[in-house]
């Protein structure tokens, strides 16, 4: 999973890809890391909500990241999209906890999740995550879509790695620890 989020845990304000606040933490340390980030990724996965938002973005955009963003293989998670229309992209329908763990069973898959907080509690309730890549941006909105939807049981994890950020961001990877 990677994801930005506020102090108090959103990952969108109040409206429906209220993101301004992203600025925040942004700088040259998170586009670096970001261009890193992306040469790792073998595939994203995404709920449709993410999935409609990122391709209306990234089909008209330029760019190293835009080019990798046009480029990757990825996966909505939808049972109301019928069909995906974002160069190298596929539809899944149903179980989607059973693809994920199929892909995770393909060598060499390196796959993230970006935003996409349904999904993200649907595989978190599979385990089905091998590591939380978050940054903390320095504010807090008071309102908006919380990136951690309730879930069915506590999930413990162990910090394997901070990374501050001059624009006083913090780059935090936790790996899920079993209980």
């Amino acid at each position: 999973m990677w994801n930005l989020v506020t102090l108090d845990g959103f990952f969108e304000g109040a409206k429906k890809w209220d993101l301004d606040w992203h600025e925040y933490a942004w700088g040259d340390e998170l586009a670096q890391f970001t261009l890193e980030q992306e040469k790792t990724a073998d595939a994203l996965l995404f709920g449709r909500v993410t999935y409609e938002g990122m391709a209306a973005y990234w089909k008209t955009s330029k760019g190293e990241t835009a080019d990798f963003m046009n480029r990757v293989p990825k996966v909505v998670f939808s049972r109301t999209l019928a069909k995906a229309d974002w160069n190298n992209s596929r539809v899944v329908g149903k179980d989607a906890a059973g693809e994920v763990a199929k892909m995770k069973k393909a060598s060499g898959q390196n796959i993230f999740v970006f935003g996409s907080a349904d999904l993200s509690k649907t595989l978190m309730e599979h385990d089905l995550f091998d590591e939380y890549r978050l940054c903390v941006a320095p504010v807090v909105l008071g309102e908006g879509t919380p990136l951690f939807k309730k879930i069915a049981s506590r999930k413990r994890m162990k910090l394997r790695e901070t990374r501050p950020l001059k624009s006083g961001g913090v780059i935090l990877f936790y790996e899920p620890t079993k209980s």
